[in-house]
């Protein structure tokens, strides 16, 4: 993305949970032209002190919404994620959420309450592999009609557990709200909409009977939009060799996405493999393969954010619109599974967001 032009002064930014994903944020947000952190919050600071480069830092986020802000990135546990965008909305702050939008779908649907009072405000969820260059690439080709129409879509997202960084909160339901399909998949289930447009058919399998958790530790969903369109997605944390892969059939060709760059590096690299059909392949095309060596995406996922404060742009992904739907998906997911349905008491939920 080209650089925004320059404000009067640079924006300043708060950030809500300073772990492992706010600290990264950080590094992205402060190389951006117009953009500077003043201040951080975390529970795990003993109290009111400075990060080691003077940047003054809070137990709670009602601490750091009284420090003069422009904008707000929210990095915290699903339990109080919406509590926090909704607090940095109501004090006049622009809101960058990391992904899940909450717990539940009631934390997301309360917050776009929040958002509809607010217009002159932005809004934006952390849905960051949107802005991955193989993801993007996909979405050019799939968009220039080159390989003609998607018949079908297969999608592994696994990692070996449900990590938890500092504690347990992940697998904690009532903190969490969900297990790897929440914290992970949604990522997947975030690209199969962006590709395929919104499901409508939904079948489900989804279990905790590896780890044990209260949430789960797998979810296999089989999925058809309205016109035709097949997607399967399995989110899986006893994947032992971390996975990425996303297979995309087309009518003339196919288009496979593995790997994806990550702070871990344990997907493997980054490619797009892309193969058109011909009619003497025999089932055999040849295939092109783009190698991806640098992840833009996080840089590019705050420019996008930046941009659209400065430039007063809507968002262009991540919208609350995205999130919700997405969400809603989710749920329709865990809910297409009886069982499991019934176990955690689901369906009112679902049935108040509809």
């Amino acid at each position: 993305m080209s650089p925004s032009p320059s404000p009067a002064r640079p924006l300043r930014i708060g950030i809500s949970g300073y772990g492992v994903v706010g600290r990264r944020r950080r590094d992205f947000i402060d190389l951006h032209p117009v953009l500077k952190t003043v201040a951080v919050c975390d529970r795990t600071f003993a109290g009111y002190d400075v990060t080691d480069d003077g940047i003054p830092c809070y137990t709670d986020y009602a601490g750091l919404l009284e420090h003069d802000l422009d904008a707000l990135f929210v990095c915290m546990t699903n339990d109080i994620a919406a509590e926090a965008t909704i607090a940095g909305l109501n004090k006049g702050l622009h809101v960058f959420c990391e992904k899940p939008p909450g717990r539940d779908l009631g934390d997301i649907t309360n917050v776009i309450a929040c958002e509809k009072q607010k217009p002159g405000l932005k809004l934006k969820y952390g849905f960051n592999h949107r802005y991955h260059d193989s993801v993007r690439d996909a979405m050019a080709i799939i968009q220039s009609g080159e390989l003609g129409h998607i018949v079908n879509l297969r999608g592994v997202y696994g990692k070996s557990k449900i990590i938890n960084f500092q504690s347990d909160w992940r697998t904690t339901r009532d903190i969490a709200g969900g297990g790897i399909l929440l914290d992970q998949g949604i990522h997947m289930v975030d690209l199969l909409r962006l590709f395929a447009g919104e499901f409508v058919d939904i079948q489900s399998i989804v279990d905790n009977s590896f780890w044990n958790h209260d949430v789960e530790d797998n979810a296999y969903a089989l999925m058809r939009t309205a016109d035709g369109k097949v997607a399967f997605i399995h989110s899986s944390a006893t994947q032992w060799r971390h996975k990425f892969y996303l297979e995309i059939a087309l009518t003339d060709g196919s288009m496979v996405l593995e790997g994806i760059l990550s702070g871990s590096k344990s997907y493997g690299a980054e490619t797009l493999t892309i193969a058109r059909r011909t009619a003497d392949d025999n089932g055999d095309p040849e295939e092109e393969v783009r190698h991806y060596e640098e992840d833009a995406s996080w840089a590019d996922e705050i420019g996008e954010f930046a941009d659209a404060i400065i430039h007063d742009e809507p968002i262009i992904y991540g919208t609350s619109d995205d999130a919700l739907k997405t969400m809603h998906l989710v749920y329709r997911i865990y809910c297409a599974d009886p069982l499991w349905k019934a176990k955690w008491d689901l369906d009112d939920q679902l049935v108040e967001a509809t």
